[in-house]
């Protein structure tokens, strides 16, 4: 990823998205360009057509307060995108990166608090959503993929996504722009460059929702689930930042009430529970997926 102008490979994507009719513009025949023209955004920003462009050719960097909450406005931008903005426009200074070889881990007393919720999924994902960690209803709610610990690979290459997401193309936009939130502005994060790279070589739809610069951090949503051996599920999820271990977040799942949701994850977790009891023949070749659940992928 070319991390020169980051300010204005964002200014660029985002003003490509914007419609004339979405700012009150009037169609004026034939557009030759995709989203608003430059000089479009200027005028609504109340700056100079010259000064916009030096913005996204990257010979102007650092705009002020008031002119990016000017540009926010004009692209119709939403909260998580215009602090994303702000922090593009002023990067902090002489930030050190995490060591590319250190793994993220997850507190021992995160993983108890977790184990004391048997009737709830939880799991800990990483700033590149991979599940770090997961408590046992956790695990089972994502189990049986080929990517069931990594929510980002689980979308964009698991042959069996759009089964297991009925709401896949919500699900995919989601994931994206959560992932942009997770990496903040250190386009530079090695582990980010791999799943990017990854990604847009294997997946199209992935590569085209990257370049449209959607930021929205996890914060809670309603969710379905086609799964497996319980069929479907809608859950409610919580995302709540680990205080402790920046970049890292804890999401917890839940049901409804009374719902067929909220007895289909008791039947999963009875399965699971089942399973883990059932005695396993050493001998044997073939092992259930849930019969073992990994409490800490970082470990």
């Amino acid at each position: 990823m070319d991390s020169e102008n980051p300010l204005g490979r964002f200014l660029r994507a985002r003003r490509e998205l914007v419609r004339p009719e979405d700012v009150d513009i009037p169609p004026a025949g034939r557009r030759r360009v995709a989203g608003l023209r430059r000089e479009e955004v200027a005028l609504l920003a109340g700056v100079s057509t010259d000064y916009y462009i030096r913005l996204e050719q990257g010979r102007e960097r650092h705009p002020s307060a008031q002119v990016v909450e000017a540009l926010a406005r004009a692209l119709v931008l939403e909260e998580d995108a215009v602090a994303h903005l702000h922090r593009l426009a002023r990067p902090a200074p002489g930030r050190r990166r995490r060591p590319a070889a250190r793994r993220e881990r997850v507190s021992p007393a995160l993983l108890r608090m977790m184990d004391g919720w048997p009737r709830t999924p939880a799991v800990v994902l990483g700033r590149c959503l991979t599940v770090l960690a997961h408590n046992t209803l956790g695990g089972a709610l994502f189990d049986g993929h080929t990517h069931s610990r990594d929510l980002v690979r689980l979308v964009f290459l698991d042959p069996d996504a759009r089964e297991f997401y009925p709401d896949w193309e919500r699900v995919a936009v989601n994931t994206v722009a959560g992932l942009r939130a997770a990496a903040g502005v250190d386009e530079e994060d090695p582990e980010l460059i791999a799943v990017v790279g990854e990604l847009s070589l294997k997946s199209e739809a992935f590569r085209r929702l990257w370049a449209r610069h959607d930021i929205r951090q996890k914060t809670h949503e309603i969710k379905r689930f086609r799964h497996r051996l319980v069929g479907e599920l809608t859950l409610e999820y919580e995302a709540l930042t680990v205080n402790s271990a920046p970049g890292q977040q804890l999401i917890v799942y839940q049901a409804e009430p009374g719902s067929p949701s909220e007895q289909a994850l008791s039947l999963l977790g009875s399965l699971v529970a089942d399973a883990v009891e059932t005695p396993h023949d050493p001998m044997s070749t073939t092992t259930d997926p849930m019969s073992t659940t990994t409490k800490d992928s970082s470990a």
